[in-house]
């Protein structure tokens, strides 16, 4: 008697500075320890994937001043009917869901931007706060995000390292996405 065949998860991604994808490599180890085989693939390759051998499909993508990158919406699109015939969840990772009252799908405006201009509705949704990384960005974007970080009393030390990610709460959103029902 052979054993059944733990189903596939895609777990595809579009980040800007890595931490996305830092974030979905933690998922991977979780469901990987739950026993399902996982792949993580840039959002931009996994399109050359047979995406029908997948039998759960995860998309995370970054945020930067304010936006997702188009091809998270250019994916979602493509593959709308897909994503909607199996069990599918998105996630957002931004600096903004460092507040609390910013971390949920729910109340952070750049997750609810996204799923108010797409017409997939994903089974499981969740907001994760990113990391700040003022040595690794370039002289604009280090400014740039001072400035925002000032305006929204965050950290501005151009020479700050802040991680504000809830590795707990992506440990628990990767638990769910196993449990997702048909």
């Amino acid at each position: 008697m052979t054993e059944p065949t733990a189903e596939r998860i895609l777990i595809a991604y579009a980040t800007t500075d890595g931490h996305t994808k830092r974030i979905c490599d933690r998922m991977k180890q979780v469901m990987e320890g739950l026993g399902r085989p996982v792949t993580v693939a840039l959002l931009a390759e996994a399109g050359a994937l047979d995406l029908n051998s997948f039998e759960r499909i995860v998309i995370g993508a970054s945020i930067r001043y304010g936006h997702h990158q188009p091809l998270v919406t250019e994916f979602i699109g493509r593959h709308q009917a897909l994503l909607e015939s199996r069990p599918s969840a998105f996630f957002s990772v931004n600096i903004v869901a460092r507040k609390p009252d910013k971390n949920t799908p729910e109340t952070n405006p750049y997750c609810r931007k996204l799923l108010k201009s797409i017409r997939w509705k994903p089974r499981l949704t969740g907001v994760f706060a990113g990391k700040l990384d003022y040595p690794r960005y370039g002289f604009f974007d280090r400014q740039m995000i001072r400035f925002i970080m000032l305006i929204t009393k965050g950290p501005t030390d151009p020479t700050a390292v802040v991680e504000f990610t809830d590795w707990g709460q992506v440990e628990a959103f990767a638990r769910q996405v196993c449990e997702i029902t048909a």
